[in-house]
Formats: structure tokens, sequence, C-alpha cells
């Protein structure tokens, strides 16, 4: 079963296409159809809001600029694809990674800052509204952080 697992690494791949798909595909509607700074609630702790996020994650960095946010984007595109490729191990949490990072990128590019949309609140304190990308980025370091201790 392993070996089969190895062999169809395209399947990797496929994860990490279909994470950016569903990115894309969220980010346009907000754009869309909620003004910017528009917030709808859908439960009592979380609402789908339309920012603009010009740093990293979380909205830190800022001062570093767009251009530097894509030239790290395509470095690490560039790593994870080869990662996936030669790699045997981490290969879920590494499409992950590689989905997230493509999405976020792909706004940088396209509109010079990423769209954020999902905000988890509770009372008023809000952690820093977030997309698809980013999940797929937390989750995918998540899983190589438990797979490292894990290992030991």
């Amino acid at each position: 079963m392993k070996d089969l697992y190895l062999r169809n690494k395209g399947t990797f791949y496929v994860i990490s296409l279909v994470i950016y798909i569903l990115d894309q595909i969220t980010k346009y509607l907000i754009v869309e159809r909620l003004p910017l700074y528009d917030s709808v609630v859908v439960l009592p702790f979380f609402n789908i809001v339309y920012v603009r996020n010009v740093g990293s994650a979380f909205g830190l960095f800022k001062g570093l600029g767009n251009s530097t946010f894509i030239v790290l984007s395509i470095v690490a595109l560039a790593i994870l694809g080869i990662l996936i490729r030669i790699s045997d191990k981490d290969l879920g949490a590494l499409s992950l990674l590689l989905g997230g990072a493509a999405g976020n990128m792909t706004d940088r590019i396209a509109r010079g800052y990423v769209v954020d949309f999902l905000d988890i609140y509770v009372g008023r304190y809000h952690w820093p509204s977030f997309n698809v990308a980013d999940s797929a980025l937390t989750i995918g370091i998540i899983i190589l952080i438990i797979g490292q201790f894990r290992a030991k």
C-alpha cells in the first residue's frame, strides 16, 4: 500500500490545485459580493468580512512590500514543488503548503494584496482575518510540527 501511495505523487499536486481553486473562488466571491470592510454575521463567533492584507500572516511585516512577498512566495513554491517530488514524508502537509502559498501569491500578483474574509472572535476580541489559503498553510505547518514530535 505504501508503494502505491508514494508512486501516486500526482495526487498531492492535485490536492494543492484543489486548495488553490477553492481559495481563489472564495476570494472572488467576497470581492464581487461584499463591499470592502463590510461584515456579515454567520454565527455568534464567526463573521464573513472583506479586508485587504498587504503584510504577511496576520498583517505582519507590511513594510517589506508586495514584491518581497512575491519573491519569497516564488522561492517557497519552487522548494515545496521539489520536496513533494523527491520526498517520501509529509506529502499531505507539503501539498497544503503548496496550495496555500500559490493562492496568496496569486492575490499579491493580481491585486497587490491578499483578500482575507474569515473572522473568528470572542466578544470584542477578534483573531486576525484569514482565508482558505491561510487555513491550508496553518494546517500544513501544524501537521509538519506534529510529525517532528512523532518522529522522535
